[in-house]
């Protein structure tokens, strides 16, 4: 009744792959910022806040995102703000 599993249909999920889902450490990757302030980090915070504008990510730490909470909810482009 069961068929071994082929190439089309594997028993076990292939491994996602890329920067956001990579269980390697960060250490030879570049620090991110905070898109306002500055406030570097090395590992992203829970936190933190990513907003996407004209197609690029930026993120912003949990006090320039607790002042600037109205403006990011109205969808704002932080050049406004």
């Amino acid at each position: 009744m069961n068929e071994p599993p082929t190439a089309e249909s594997p028993t076990t999920p292939a491994p996602a792959t890329g920067p956001a889902t990579s269980a390697t450490t960060r250490a030879d990757q570049p620090a991110l910022v905070c898109a306002r302030c500055g406030k570097p980090t090395q590992e992203l915070p829970l936190t933190w806040t990513c907003s996407v504008e004209n197609g690029t990510r930026h993120y912003f730490c949990d006090d320039c995102a607790r002042t600037h909470l109205r403006a990011i909810e109205g969808r704002l482009d932080s050049a406004w703000w």
